[in-house]
């Protein structure tokens, strides 16, 4: 799969990532991203943008080509970190972002900052093809340690088949289907 930032500064370049049969991450398409970045766009300019489960990264690298402030890559796995890193330094971004390497499910505290844009896009499935639920829970704890700012929009990609259940706190103001993938639109009430 040949990942390609769609829009902005660098608009047209590709990213480095990993084979397409290494499951370890599942890369947003660009058709969904494309989508998804055309209901936020008025939001990304100047944002603070932050990223869970970041994978290569092309989705907070897709927000920083398209003005983000500064983009926050959250990620564990050792190989994707290294492509956030080579992604970014490759297309001149590395002064406007932060890598955490950490669990989000276990340590979510680690998260300090308000962000105008939440983007969480879990893997579907673990390298023996069980399926994985962490959206519901990443919901929870974006409330609970309060990350967002008056205006926030928390955005999340998850399996069709994950049941999410309503969070207190926050209101799912829109949602987009693309097969098996449904794209969330929160956003913070109190």
């Amino acid at each position: 799969m040949v990942l390609r930032v769609i829009s902005g500064t660098a608009r047209g370049r590709i990213l480095k990532t990993l084979p397409i049969n290494d499951l370890s991450i599942r890369p947003m398409l660009g058709r969904i991203k494309k989508s998804v970045f055309d209901i936020i766009k008025f939001k990304v300019p100047s944002s603070i943008f932050i990223d869970l489960f970041a994978g290569v990264g092309s989705v907070g690298i897709e927000a920083l080509s398209r003005g983000a402030r500064k983009v926050t890559f959250v990620e564990l796995n050792n190989n994707s970190l290294s492509l956030i890193s080579h992604n970014i330094s490759m297309l001149g971004f590395t002064d406007r972002t932060e890598i955490i390497k950490c669990d989000i499910m276990k340590n979510f505290s680690v998260l300090r900052g308000k962000y105008d844009i939440i983007f969480v896009g879990p893997p579907y499935r673990d390298k023996n093809k069980n399926v994985l639920a962490f959206t519901y829970n990443v919901l929870k704890n974006s409330v609970k340690y309060d990350i967002f700012k008056s205006d926030s929009v928390l955005i999340t990609q998850r399996h069709i088949k994950e049941s999410v259940k309503n969070v207190a706190g926050l209101e799912c103001f829109r949602f987009e289907k693309y097969c098996d993938t449904l794209i969330s639109f929160y956003k913070r009430v109190i």
